[in-house]
């Protein structure tokens, strides 16, 4: 067929074309060569919330589903594999995010593809994907088991690591030993002063994206988010410090799409530390929230805060605690709030 009579059959909903693709559970969406969307079926709906009559004639990357990757890596302005499908005519394959129209991150399998006219030239671009927020959950499950498991090896402390795993029994507090990391957005207030709040929120909500991404791949949790801040918790030191590097790799690469945008740059500092917290419910009655409190928690925040800008810092006792730390660290001596003794950080870059 041609390319007229392509789009005819995608732009008709009563088509044999429009109604195969209308059938299937995963969701199909087709673009032209401009990745302006020519086709939106109804389990692409069902899986972003994004209705067709709103994404039809719409690039995919305005403000919508803005893909990225597990790395962080911002595809719809870098690396999308949309549009390198289009121009190579290659047939892709990948685990990305895209944004739910509420707003948040899921994990989704994605087979790529171009198609091409009766002549053979490249008419369009096709992207069917799948949600695997289950099979993430499942996957994430096991692999924190795995870890834990190598702690406990009598069957009478199974119990025991089901409750971590679980996330413990309600409104009970304890201590656990585990590693902190705090991240934090440097010059806030100044950029907060040079751009609207809509542009302010925009910033917050891809960088947050990025972390939450990362922080999950990295098999951490996002503890909570405070104002231009993260804290995430770890169950392996050297899961964390892979997470404070990768998110710092993500957020240089991140940079160079708000420059390429006309957009200010934006420079964090990431501060790590580990050791026993207590975990539990701090809160009201009316409202609570699961979270981790104590001197190890504090630390991390001061050792952040004293990191230079798009650098990681480590506290000695995180440091001690890598298999491998490799030589890519030095350590300086720093006063930190409310503690009398300097304390120990080694500093890498990404």
């Amino acid at each position: 067929m041609n390319r007229e009579a392509i789009y005819q059959e995608l732009s008709d909903p009563g088509s044999v074309l429009s109604t195969v693709l209308d059938s299937i559970f995963d969701g199909v969406y087709i673009v032209d060569r401009e990745r302006r969307i020519i086709f939106w079926n109804r389990a692409a709906e069902q899986i972003t919330g994004h209705l067709r009559k709103e994404v039809m004639g719409r690039c995919c990357h305005d403000s919508m589903l803005n893909h990225i990757d597990e790395q962080g890596t911002m595809l719809c302005f870098s690396a999308c594999p949309l549009q390198r499908s289009i121009q190579t005519g290659e047939s892709l394959r990948a685990k990305v995010y895209p944004m739910h129209k509420d707003g948040r991150r899921f994990p989704v399998y994605t087979h790529i593809g171009a198609i091409r006219d009766e002549s053979g030239a490249i008419i369009a671009g096709i992207e069917v994907f799948r949600d695997i927020s289950q099979e993430e959950d499942f996957r994430l499950l096991q692999e924190k088991f795995n870890e834990l498991i190598k702690r406990y090896v009598s069957t009478a402390t199974l119990e025991e690591v089901m409750e971590h795993l679980q996330g413990g029994a309600e409104g009970h507090a304890r201590v656990r030993e585990l590693t902190v990391m705090y991240l934090d957005v440097v010059g806030f207030t100044a950029f907060s002063e040079r751009n609207s709040p809509e542009a302010v929120a925009l910033m917050l909500n891809e960088l947050f994206g990025v972390c939450e991404v990362i922080t999950r791949e990295c098999h951490g949790d996002i503890d909570k988010f405070i104002g231009d801040a993260i804290m995430a918790v770890f169950i392996d030191p050297n899961d964390a410090v892979a997470a404070g590097r990768k998110v710092l790799s993500a957020v240089s690469r991140w940079n160079e799409t708000r420059y390429a945008r006309g957009l200010d740059g934006v420079r964090i500092r990431v501060g790590i530390n580990s050791g026993a917290v207590i975990q539990g419910e701090i809160g009201t009655a009316s409202r609570k929230d699961v979270t981790v409190i104590g001197d190890v928690v504090n630390t991390a925040a001061r050792i952040e805060s004293v990191t230079d800008p798009m650098c990681l810092g480590i506290s000695e006792a995180t440091y001690a605690r890598l298999r491998d730390p490799g030589r890519a660290w030095r350590s300086q001596t720093v006063q930190v709030k409310n503690r009398q003794a300097p304390v120990t950080v080694y500093v890498s870059e990404p």
